[in-house]
């Protein structure tokens, strides 16, 4: 078994003391990289994703150049859509287009129940080769988007704001909804585990359109499957839900028995911090855009955030994926901004 050097993340999520707080960033592992936008001129999206020998490269990148205390497998949400039969298109400028939504109960008919062996085998080599390639530096991080999130790609076909007809159906045609809510998550566990098996530490599920619903709805379109999720994967491997804008259901959420949450930038640390609990972890919440403001406010603004979380039960992150304008040099401030916080005794939580 490999030791790792690194372990601060793993050792955060367990519950044990570590000398510091544990940094990374999501969606670290790309468009901000000049060596990222390199690779993307000769390679479309789903190449890079599907090509192991490229994934791994990406995935590695934030680890050398940014410094992280963890590698996130690059990847997409909209693999598990794909490996279902779904055609996923990533227009550049635009986003993901599903020419196909599902729309009806003959839309439903054409998704296949996927093994994940024969559809997403290459996720699992990239963690596989990523994880050699690793030797033990930091913890690999794997995920998968959240049924809900799934459903509002599937349903609407596209990216949205409000995503409306996502809603629309699941209002409209619950049986279906749920329905295809429960295929996805079925297919999600043995996603998840798959990644497990294949060498990922922490698997963290992103539910990027959970702030769309009201509790009532979370609980029943998102948090009821979530559960499902968290109860089949987390003796494989360490857990974090990502459920942005959804901080009215973090209660719930700490009671999936999950090991983090994470947490966005429009919630104050200590609110969070009351309805998850005192025990679990707390992933976030540097709002990303401020990764634009000079290296000396930065630096300045990690450390009111630090000390708003109080040192303990607490994965320094952002709230939400990073810009692709944002300066290498404003990411490498943000990550030793953390490693050199020395907390203030008075707001020790």
């Amino acid at each position: 078994m490999q030791i790792l050097k690194n372990d601060l993340l793993l050792r955060t999520l367990r519950g044990e003391p570590t000398s510091r707080v544990p940094v990374w960033m999501m969606r670290q592992a790309g468009r901000y990289l000049p060596d990222y936008r390199r690779l993307k001129e000769k390679y479309s999206f789903f190449e890079r994703c599907q090509t192991p020998e490229l994934a791994a490269e990406i995935t590695i990148q934030p680890v050398e150049q940014v410094g992280v205390d963890a590698a996130i497998i690059f990847s997409d949400i909209l693999v598990v859509p794909q490996a279902m039969g779904m055609e996923v298109q990533m227009i550049e400028g635009k986003g993901p287009l599903l020419p196909d939504p599902i729309k009806s109960a003959r839309d439903l008919g054409r998704l296949i129940m996927p093994d994940p062996e024969e559809k997403l085998g290459y996720v699992f080599d990239a963690l596989k080769l990523t994880k050699s390639r690793l030797d033990g530096r930091v913890p690999l991080i794997g995920f998968a988007g959240a049924p809900w999130t799934l459903l509002c790609y599937m349903v609407q076909g596209k990216g949205s704001k409000t995503f409306d007809e996502a809603k629309a159906f699941c209002y409209t045609q619950p049986a279906m909804a749920h329905r295809l809510l429960q295929m996805l998550t079925d297919t999600t566990i043995a996603y998840l585990k798959g990644q497990a098996r294949a060498g990922a530490d922490v698997l963290q599920i992103f539910d990027s359109w959970g702030g769309l619903l009201g509790p009532e709805d979370f609980e029943q379109f998102s948090l009821r499957y979530i559960r499902q999720i968290v109860a089949a994967i987390k003796e494989e491997a360490l857990t974090i839900i990502f459920a942005k804008g959804a901080w009215h259901s973090l209660e719930g959420m700490a009671a999936t028995g999950a090991h983090g949450l994470g947490i966005d930038w429009c919630i104050r640390p200590e609110m969070a911090r009351q309805l998850a609990g005192p025990t679990v972890v707390l992933q976030g919440n540097f709002d990303p855009a401020k990764l634009l403001s000079p290296v000396e406010v930065i630096r300045r603004e990690v450390d009111v955030m630090l000390d708003a979380f109080g040192g303990q039960h607490h994965i320094a992150n952002l709230g939400h994926g990073i810009l692709p304008e944002v300066p290498v040099d404003h990411a490498r401030a943000f990550v030793e901004a953390v490693k050199n916080h020395v907390l203030r005794e008075d707001h020790v939580l």
